[in-house]
């Protein structure tokens, strides 16, 4: 009988491999045939994208901005593109996924370092999806939050079923939950009756107020952090790898182009939702004079009153706990793949879930015990602050490897891409550092 805990000794044993070139592929000549088999890894990682994090980030940042930080949602769905094209790229390529090559190339202590602040990240995004699920759950059931943070801990027995199946259904049920969200806040923003106008041009071009106000910085950066996550980085560069694609250089490269469509049209999507949250909540909250609204509980309690529609709070409600319990699966596959690749340990997944879960849960329930329903809505927002500064850890190796040709042979990024990425990266650090100054003063 297999242990349940055990020392990976093959190192070139290929990430996750219960699911490795797993997903046939069609061999047909038509194109959107094949691009078929490729779809899903992106919108496993869109989840990330739109979690419960996103919306008290979005919505603090409507109710007290209006539309002034849709360039934000932009410019992070712009680089998350980026990155994340990065990341798919370098798993086709090597065939090794992001936590691997940092192991191989920087050593153990250093390997060690990285994969704390990995698991710092995943316990910070699952710290989001635990708050989530629990508010959703005292919404829609009147469930008590200590009771509701308890409850979120059994998804895990969800999550191995879903993984019984087969990946496939994995992804599958995703999508059916971001198809979900889609259309709740298809309604939200019907019912809202936004300024679509000023939306748009906010969305387009940045104010310079952004880096100048403090408040405004400090929401921002949490938007960076809740959009481009980091441990999504070395999730994609993982589950790229579950195709049944031609292991050659001609297979390799369409499986970089499909991928790259699937994760283009997946953060699309998820682009779509973070612009919907901030602007209902600008259209709600801000036109309304209701600046102070940054907790999603009084979102929930608003939301109908304001709007004038009885249902909008439930359709709010709804779409929560479908963000919250769709991040609670792609949290699961991201600790597993940084667990393994930097330290060559491997858990069954129950127990790599219970113990993510329990570093997300236990300071929720003190936070819940001792302030309530109001220390959700701080928690929350420093969950995404904590994965912004942690991101750069990720994005600086993602940016060396793929700029490596001895890594990446002739897969290597070109000098446009290889300087765009390191801007990427260079604004990034050069955002946090400059919030850490202002949060010093």
């Amino acid at each position: 009988m297999a242990t349940a805990v055990k020392t990976l000794v093959e190192t070139n044993e290929p990430s996750l491999p219960e699911v490795f070139s797993s997903v046939r592929i069609s061999r047909s000549a038509i194109g959107w045939r094949r691009l078929l088999g490729f779809l899903g890894p992106g919108f496993l990682i869109s989840v990330g994208y739109m979690d419960p994090g996103n919306w008290a980030t979005d919505i603090a940042g409507g109710s007290q901005f209006g539309y002034t930080l849709l360039s934000v949602i932009m410019a992070s769905n712009l680089m998350a593109i980026l990155l994340q094209s990065l990341s798919l790229k370098l798993g086709v390529a090597t065939e090794r996924d992001l936590a691997q090559l940092c192991r191989e190339s920087y050593g153990r202590w250093v390997s060690f370092g990285l994969w704390a602040g990995a698991e710092i990240a995943i316990a910070a995004c699952d710290l989001a999806e635990v708050i989530g699920s629990a508010i959703a759950l005292n919404l829609l059931f009147h469930i008590p939050l200590f009771y509701g943070v308890l409850i979120t801990g059994l998804d895990v027995l969800l999550i191995l079923l879903l993984q019984r199946w087969g990946f496939r259904v994995v992804e599958a049920l995703v999508i059916t939950l971001i198809g979900t969200i889609i259309a709740m806040f298809g309604v939200q923003l019907f019912l809202s009756r936004p300024e679509y106008g000023p939306a748009l041009r906010n969305l387009f071009i940045p104010s310079m107020q952004i880096v100048t106000n403090p408040t405004m910085l400090y929401i921002a950066i949490g938007m960076l952090g809740a959009t481009v996550m980091p441990h999504n980085l070395y999730l994609h560069s993982s589950i790229v790898q579950s195709r049944r694609y031609k292991r050659t250089p001609e297979g390799k490269r369409e499986a970089i182009l499909m991928a790259n469509v699937d994760s283009a049209l997946a953060l699309t999507v998820a682009l779509f939702v973070n612009a919907a949250i901030l602007i209902v909540a600008a259209a709600v909250f801000y036109r309304s004079g209701h600046f102070e609204v940054a907790a999603i509980q009084d979102a929930y309690k608003l939301l109908s009153p304001l709007v004038g529609a009885a249902g909008a709070s439930t359709v709010f409600a709804i779409a929560l706990l479908a963000s919250g319990q769709n991040s609670s699966i792609t949290g699961t596959l991201a600790g597993q793949v940084v667990m393994e690749g930097f330290i060559h340990l491997k858990l069954q997944p129950w127990q790599r879930r219970m113990i993510t879960r329990s570093l997300a849960i236990i300071p929720t329930i003190i936070v819940v015990a001792i302030t309530g329903e109001r220390g959700t809505e701080k928690l929350l927002l420093l969950s995404q602050v904590i994965l912004s500064l942690q991101l750069s850890f990720a994005v600086v190796p993602l940016v060396m490897f793929t700029g490596s040709r001895k890594k990446m042979g002739e897969f290597v990024n070109g000098p446009w891409l290889q300087g765009l990425s390191w801007f990427v990266a260079a604004l990034i650090a050069g955002l946090n550092a400059w919030f850490l100054v202002l949060m010093l003063r």
